[in-house]
């Protein structure tokens, strides 16, 4: 082990072994030399065309690449919440941003940069809720709860869908994943008592969305969820990347949120003077 030199506080040098440097900014994640890449101890070289973007994702996060079932459902999860439209303040404001002449990444950056508790953060916030129920307290008993509240169930209804589109392929996936010995199956099974119990005394159900399915997805692969949450903002990612990309092309310049025959309404005071001397 080579030393390094350094300066001390008086201002004199001092040798500092090579390896006390290099440990500020140690890693497990990779691993970089001159003409070698390692990540997660594999050669960059073997994992090009070998391993799907699913699994690197995987492998990356948690040191291990994962079972063909267990990138399957990954993959599924991150394709069900790549987009929900032009709409969504995320891709809204990555729009805008776009015709304000800023870079693709700036404008990505501010698309994604919205996705907080309130707008991306409802997976993150079912998958603790999820661990509640596993860890054994009554669904109907957390309904309550939040009923009581007035509050929303992170995960379940939807402002726009009637039933999710996205709900039932993925719960699928989760079911033969489950079937196949792959996963535990207690979040799935914690996810559908919520949906029964939010059912409960309704005329009409309140059924899982994007973000409880999702949720139960990450919860049964084994991720935290704050993690949840990032692999939420990594899909969505590429939706506010693509409106970003068209709304470039289109060539549009400093567009706003109503088009600009519409100016936004107004409940200020009425016009009046200003009651002074000049």
């Amino acid at each position: 082990m080579s030393d390094v030199n350094a300066t001390t506080a008086d201002g004199g040098e001092a040798m500092i072994a090579e390896r006390t440097v290099t440990d500020w900014w140690s890693t497990a994640v990779s691993e970089i030399h001159p003409g070698e890449i390692r990540l997660r101890g594999y050669p960059v070289e073997e994992l090009i065309g070998r391993v799907t973007f699913a699994e690197q994702i995987w492998l990356m996060l948690r040191g291990e690449l994962p079972t063909p079932v267990q990138g399957r459902l990954l993959e599924a999860a991150l394709v069900a919440a790549v987009d929900h439209g032009p709409q969504a303040p995320s891709i809204a404001a990555a729009r805008m941003a776009a015709t304000c002449g800023v870079g693709l990444n700036s404008a990505v950056a501010t698309g994604a940069g919205l996705l907080g508790d309130v707008h991306g953060g409802a997976g993150q916030q079912c998958m603790e809720v999820l661990e509640r129920v596993t860890g054994g307290e009554e669904a109907s008993a957390i309904v309550a709860e939040y009923r009581g509240r007035r509050a929303y169930i992170p995960g379940f209804g939807h402002r726009f869908h009637p039933r999710d589109p996205r709900r039932d392929p993925l719960l699928a996936l989760v079911r033969e994943a489950v079937d196949a010995g792959e996963v535990p199956g207690r979040a799935l099974e914690a996810g559908l008592a919520l949906e029964a119990a939010l059912a409960e005394g309704r005329d009409r159900p309140v059924p899982m969305n994007i973000d409880g399915a999702t949720a139960i997805i990450y919860a049964e692969l084994g991720f935290p969820s704050q993690l949840g949450r990032g692999l939420f903002v990594l899909s969505r990612s590429v939706g506010i990347l693509a409106h970003a990309w068209e709304e470039t092309e289109n060539g549009a310049r400093i567009k706003g949120p109503l088009p600009r025959p519409l100016l936004a309404g107004y409940h200020g005071p009425p016009e009046r003077r200003l009651d002074r001397d000049a």
